[in-house]
């Protein structure tokens, strides 16, 4: 039975592996809700997909402005090195013999300034629409991370408190075993028990000092890994000041939860599913927009710093340029029908996960009833190996029963007490899967 307990005990830890200890310069005191609120304000994932938020906010702008009136400038510095030239008696009788007039000038510096607005072009008004759905997206992604984190948060949290408790136990067994080993030495020495006894008990006090050893490692490994969480930095110490334990109001909500209808809508991975498909669908009708025709109206102003005798040059142009697809050898048909299969394979994908979502919610409310029915037992257990060894402790004082009795159900209820900590852990990993998937408790009251 002890040596089960303690490989309950390090089962809970065997990921997280082996670290040395640090001393933390500071401390900080913790509660769950606490811990949610940090790690929401200050984990990089989620910060990065609120910057990818902003970045989608600023993408829609940039769509947008590509409807709007563009201004351009152009400055342009010409050198010609032979200028055309007509004689000057072409123009004036009276014209000196061998003058000429010049058509042009040496050098000069040409000023243009051009306004364009765009009056029609499908693609554009596609692809504002979809700049909204990619926006949509990346505010359900950050509700994703969101949901990731709080997990990851609350597990992590509960992996302490687990180790922290365990850890007690185990110390309470030690001692447990330490005592009765003293007990049973002096009894070897007068010839009661034999020798093998008492290596028993040292090789039982060895291995319970090793798993102390081992959840000493780990327990500040699953710290590190909060803070990494959390956002802290190395050197902060980290005290979880929730008890381990779980009152009836909380069994009594869960078990409402494990029974509550599964809105597929409210699935934040459906819901990103249902997005992507909206967006392989204006895809497809951007690809659609390459047969249609592109309007735009321009004014246009131009400058020069040397005017020629003879510029036929406006210095104003009002006009509307017309882009009309003719004939592309089968290309924006092949690029259509790809871009319709992809959206025929958005909706495929959108239906499987649907159809996986529902069965997963069916196995998750399933496994939450399950746990709750074994912590139930598991506490049950834990109440009658603690009034069992109550009346034992009772019987050792009065001299009725042995210290070798004493330790066996000392061992018993520490063992049921460690079942009772792992029940109350898979209870809150089934519930935070559950709320995950069901996309509730994604913020965290102030």
């Amino acid at each position: 039975m002890l040596l089960k307990k303690i490989h309950i005990i390090l089962l809970i830890f065997i990921t997280l592996g082996s670290i040395k200890r640090s001393d933390a310069q500071d401390s900080l005191r913790l509660s769950l809700n606490e811990a949610l609120k940090i790690a929401q304000a200050n984990n990089l994932t989620i910060r990065n997909s609120q910057l990818d938020l902003k970045s989608a906010q600023k993408k829609i702008w940039e769509t947008m402005a590509i409807g709007l009136p563009h201004v351009d400038g152009t400055a342009k510095y010409q050198f010609t090195p032979t200028v055309p030239t007509l004689p000057a008696s072409n123009f004036d009788p009276k014209a000196a013999a061998g003058a000429v007039i010049e058509l042009g000038v040496k050098q000069n510096i040409v000023y243009d300034l051009t306004v364009s607005q765009l009056i029609f072009n499908g693609a554009y008004l596609i692809g504002l629409k979809a700049s909204r759905v990619y926006y949509n997206l990346s505010e359900e992604s950050l509700e994703k991370s969101v949901l990731d984190i709080n997990e990851s948060v609350t597990n992590t949290y509960y992996m302490i408190l687990v180790g922290e408790e365990s850890r007690k136990v185990l110390k309470a067994n030690l001692e447990n075993v330490d005592k009765t080993s003293a007990d049973v030495r002096e009894m070897y020495k007068q010839g009661f028990v034999e020798k093998t006894d008492v290596d028993q008990l040292d090789l039982t006090a060895n291995t319970i000092t090793n798993a102390i050893s081992q959840i000493d490692n780990n327990l500040e490994m699953g710290k590190r890994l909060l803070k990494i969480h959390l956002g802290l930095a190395e050197n902060i110490g980290i005290v979880l000041t929730d008890p381990l334990r779980m009152e009836e109001a909380q069994v009594t909500s869960l078990t409402a939860l494990a029974r509550e209808p599964f809105i597929l809508e409210n699935s934040v991975d459906y819901k990103m599913l249902s997005t992507n498909e909206l967006l392989a669908k204006y895809d497809l009708k951007r690809e659609i927009t390459n047969y249609y025709p592109t309007i735009n109206a321009f004014y246009d102003h131009q400058e020069k710093w040397k005017t020629p005798v003879f510029d036929f040059a406006p210095k104003n142009v009002f006009g509307i340029n017309l882009s009309l697809p003719i004939f592309s050898s089968g290309q924006r048909m092949a690029a259509v029908s790809q871009k319709r299969l992809t959206f025929e394979k958005a909706i495929n994908n959108r239906l499987y996960v649907g159809n996986t979502l529902l069965m997963q919610s069916s196995q998750c409310q399933n496994d939450l009833r399950t746990k709750l029915d074994k912590f139930q037992i598991q506490k049950k257990s834990k109440e009658l190996s603690d009034n069992i060894y109550q009346r034992t402790l009772e019987k050792y004082k009065q001299g009725i029963s042995s210290s070798m009795e004493l330790m066996t159900i000392q061992n018993q209820y520490l063992n049921n007490l460690t079942n009772y900590y792992q029940g109350i852990y898979d209870v809150v990993g089934a519930r935070t899967k559950l709320e995950k998937l069901f996309n509730i408790n994604q913020k965290i009251s102030k």
